[in-house]
């Protein structure tokens, strides 16, 4: 089971650049941690009170000091994204790495989102499965054109040097789950999925001749005392955090942590994407470096597949 960091890049209360400096300092801590892949979310017209930091620079400035030979990745939430741009943006990244760059796919939600960036929210499904199929011939070298994007001829370079990987970002409603089996190298699955919606997925890409690979998001706290770990996880859980409940988070001291993670592999989890609990960027850097004892507890130190 490999073991990915998804970092937080929004915050509240802080100016840019301590923002800025936040995502740095995980980002360092991760790469310490010989963590197997590090990604940014997205996120859009968060203002004025959030600080949200934007993924395309920020891991341009994050890959100058992560290993090359370990993959990085966005979260694109397609249906906001001009499918030209965003290619454009994931090939030259990827230039940066000697590894495969990940494409991490959202659809969005929250009307403030779409109004902010002026597409229209209903068209969200059908306007994401037209950019992935345009980013997708357009990074694979094609001319490319479509009528609901109304684009015309359209081609990029450079292209990616190492390939790029998709993680089909889906619920497990029947579209969902079709587009994630058809489209994706991985379903990058929401904590609390179950085994029967593993199962689900596993038939459509049956269906479709595709490999199934399923890479769950958790969000977890790490320390280095147990019982204090346990506390705080579960007062960030009482107080509503992100409206999940303590079943789909996993917090505690590594023995902890690793035995709530290694459990997923029972339901069909192959690998996975972690995310820091929303707590002081002290214990966010020591949660992360903490990581790397849960990350070679669940994977071993055997060098990663190429």
């Amino acid at each position: 089971m490999r073991v990915g960091m998804s970092l937080t890049s929004g915050y509240v209360g802080v100016d840019g650049p301590e923002a800025v400096g936040n995502v740095l300092a995980r980002a360092q801590a991760a790469a310490r941690a010989d963590l197997d892949l590090l990604s940014l979310g997205d996120q859009h017209g968060t203002g004025p009170d959030r600080a949200y930091v934007q993924n395309v620079p920020m891991i341009g400035r994050i890959a100058a000091e992560w290993p090359t030979d370990r993959p990085l990745g966005l979260l694109l939430l397609l249906p906001v994204w001009h499918p030209v741009l965003a290619a454009e943006q994931v090939a030259t990244l990827s230039a940066l790495s000697a590894a495969p760059f990940v494409v991490q796919t959202g659809i969005g939600a929250g009307d403030e989102l779409f109004a902010a960036m002026g597409v229209d929210r209903r068209e969200r499904g059908a306007r994401a499965d037209e950019v992935i199929r345009v980013m997708k011939a357009l990074l694979a070298g094609e001319r490319v054109s479509s009528e609901r994007l109304q684009m015309r001829d359209a081609a990029v370079a450079p292209l990616p040097p190492h390939g790029v990987e998709w993680w089909i970002g889906a619920g497990t409603g029947d579209r969902p789950l079709e587009r994630a089996a058809r489209e994706g190298d991985a379903w990058y699955a929401s904590p609390g999925i179950t085994a029967a919606d593993i199962g689900r997925y596993r038939e459509r890409c049956a269906a479709h001749g595709t490999e199934p690979r399923v890479v769950m998001r958790v969000d977890v706290l790490v320390g280095d005392e147990d019982a204090a770990a346990v506390r705080r996880g579960r007062e960030l859980v009482a107080a509503g955090y992100r409206g999940m409940s303590e079943d789909v988070v996993a917090f505690g001291g590594v023995a902890r942590v690793t035995e709530r993670l290694a459990a997923l592999a029972a339901v069909g989890v192959d690998d996975l994407v972690l995310r820091t609990m929303a707590v002081e960027q002290p214990l966010a850097v020591r949660s992360i470096e903490l990581l790397g004892d849960v990350r070679r507890a669940l994977s071993g130190p055997e060098p990663r597949p190429g």
